[in-house]
């Protein structure tokens, strides 16, 4: 089993920065990969970003490319998403999810690839 907790999110005016966290803890030592998704009310779970870990190999959702940057601190056992000249369409919750070498190869940009999940961030982004 692997916890996942995210925290940092909150309200912030267009053009602003946030920096989400997702501590880790259990048996993280077979991971494939990290990832962050997000769900606004009404719509799909949508991808954000993910990070290979064994590669540090980093892929983004092109409505967050150049703004956002998923990073590691391995010591922490902690991913980050770093989010910068955020707009309010970024406004969600946002989810951090563990994908586990498990023999199937992942993508890392489905949710499906993603066997545990954290409870969620909101982040509201003001006009």
């Amino acid at each position: 089993q692997v916890q996942l907790v995210e925290s940092g999110g909150g309200l912030v005016q267009a053009g602003g920065s946030l920096r989400l966290s997702c501590a880790a803890s259990g048996r993280t030592f077979n991971r494939d990969g990290m990832g962050w998704f997000r769900q606004a009310p009404g719509k799909v779970r949508e991808f954000v970003a993910a990070l290979r870990w064994s590669t540090s190999f980093r892929m983004y959702a092109d409505s967050v490319k150049g703004r956002f940057a998923i990073s590691r601190d391995s010591a922490k056992n902690t991913v980050y998403l770093q989010m910068n000249s955020l707009k309010p369409e970024d406004t969600a919750v946002y989810y951090c999810a563990a994908a586990i070498v498990d023999g199937v190869s992942h993508s890392l940009s489905a949710a499906s690839d993603y066997r545990y999940w954290g409870q969620g961030t909101q982040v509201t982004v003001s006009s």
